[in-house]
């Protein structure tokens, strides 16, 4: 049948609530008010699927009606340091999108991979991008420039950007993979018009050969040994798998649980609820080296033919389990779009209250129970516990498998992924329930 398998993690703050979303079609608002600028909107928005922060109006992962995935990762330039410096010294700088929102405004607009490229990088070349990307006061700290896989069921494009500068790529590889730094070099496919003449006149580059985008815009002051680790493995990981014949769901699966497993970097005692360098699933460290948790993984596929399908699973994938989830009208289970204490906050991160466990979230559900199973903040528990709730999952995991590969091999309607998708749910907070009281 052919098409694209685009997954990703989201990798946040600790307890930072991240449900998910189906907005259907959007029609007559004159303007749309982000977290730091208002646009214009659109006539006819497109339904999609958005895995967002529990305060953000855009989303870190999504996939559209038109099979269109979107997935960002926060970088690191030389233009964002120069703006936190500035802001820091007490200058205005304009604000602009955050890349979340972004993402959410590409598939709200975007009927192709191509189309929704322009989309988004029209947006970057007139707002700009400057504002934090994370709950709190300190815009300078939690900002972030993005890179984003853009991919249909035909073709994908790596888009990255530093403020209202950008460079593409139409990817020709089998297979591609971004961590938190720039990955295109002299290869870039198009850019923004006047990107090296900007590079050349703050001194990111030299005039003469063809802009490497990459030893240009990064900030030399951000070490990328964390984030170099990350893309290498898993674009290994990638590399291993194709030379077996195959990336499907078994093995994305694998990639986005993935703690270094048989590798030198396992080591004896390493215990991934108590790591000592970030990973693919990431956990956050005691000893404060990584920030966060995944929040949410998923893995989309955009066929050539037949329905796109979203897996999504809550918190970390290690821990969780995923849900076959379609862009339908039929929506998706209230409890799936909840978030805790503090739903329906935002959309700026300065205003957002702190969320906290709520038993109508599907999210603090799987959340608990990553916390029952590290034990304690030392993760203590972790290397005992997690070997038999993932037994489980695994078995609950196979059910959710097979039953959507049974529907996606018949003429099923919205109506049935929508009983499938909320029994799936069902049993799914049901077994992370019980787990959690079995273990806690």
């Amino acid at each position: 049948m052919g098409g694209t398998l685009l997954a990703k993690n989201s990798d946040r703050p600790a307890r930072e609530c991240q449900p998910l979303h189906h907005l259907g079609a959007r029609r007559g608002d004159e303007k749309i008010r982000l977290a730091y600028v208002e646009i214009a909107d659109v006539p006819e928005t497109i339904p999609h699927l958005g895995s967002s922060p529990y305060w953000c109006w855009g989303h870190e992962l999504g996939l559209n009606a038109h099979g269109v995935g979107i997935g960002n990762e926060a970088i690191f330039t030389r233009g964002l340091a120069e703006n936190a410096l500035r802001h820091r010294h007490g200058e205005h700088v304009e604000p602009g999108i955050l890349g979340m929102e972004l993402v959410r405004l590409g598939l709200e607009r975007g009927d192709s991979a191509a189309a929704t490229l322009e989309v988004m990088t029209v947006l970057v070349e007139r707002h700009g991008q400057w504002g934090a990307g994370t709950r709190g006061d300190d815009r300078a700290a939690a900002a972030y420039d993005n890179s984003y896989l853009v991919a249909d069921a035909s073709e994908i494009w790596v888009l990255e950007t530093t403020g209202r500068q950008w460079a593409a790529k139409k990817v020709e590889q089998p297979t591609w993979s971004l961590s938190n730094e720039p990955t295109l070099r002299d290869d870039w496919t198009l850019c923004a018009a006047d990107l090296a003449d900007t590079a050349v006149r703050n001194g990111w580059w030299s005039p003469g050969p063809r802009l490497d985008f990459a030893a240009a815009v990064t900030d030399p002051d951000v070490p990328l040994q964390v984030s170099h680790m990350r893309l290498q493995r898993s674009r290994t990981l990638l590399a291993e798998c194709l030379g077996q014949g195959k990336v499907g769901f078994d093995q994305a699966r694998m990639i986005l649980s993935d703690h270094f497993e048989d590798s030198f970097l396992q080591g004896p005692t390493f215990n991934p609820a108590r790591p000592d360098f970030l990973t693919l699933c990431m956990h956050e460290s005691p000893a404060g080296f990584t920030w966060g948790n995944t929040a949410a993984s998923s893995i989309m596929v955009s066929p050539r033919l037949g329905t796109p399908l979203m897996w999504w699973a809550p918190a970390t994938p290690c821990t969780s389990v995923y849900v076959p989830v379609t862009v339908q009208d039929a929506g998706v289970p209230e409890t799936l779009s909840r978030a805790g204490s503090a739903h329906a906050t935002g959309p700026s991160p300065e205003d957002a209250e702190q969320d906290g466990p709520a038993d109508a979230s599907y999210w603090w559900r799987f959340q608990r129970l990553l916390e029952t199973v590290n034990g304690d903040e030392l993760g203590s528990a972790y290397q005992e516990r997690q070997p038999l709730v993932r037994s489980v999952l695994d078995r609950l995991q196979a059910d959710f498998v097979r039953d959507a590969d049974a529907l996606l091999d018949s003429d099923a309607t919205a109506a049935d992924w929508a009983d499938l998708t909320a029994a799936c749910v069902e049993g799914a907070a049901a077994t992370a329930e019980q787990l959690t009281r079995d273990l806690g």
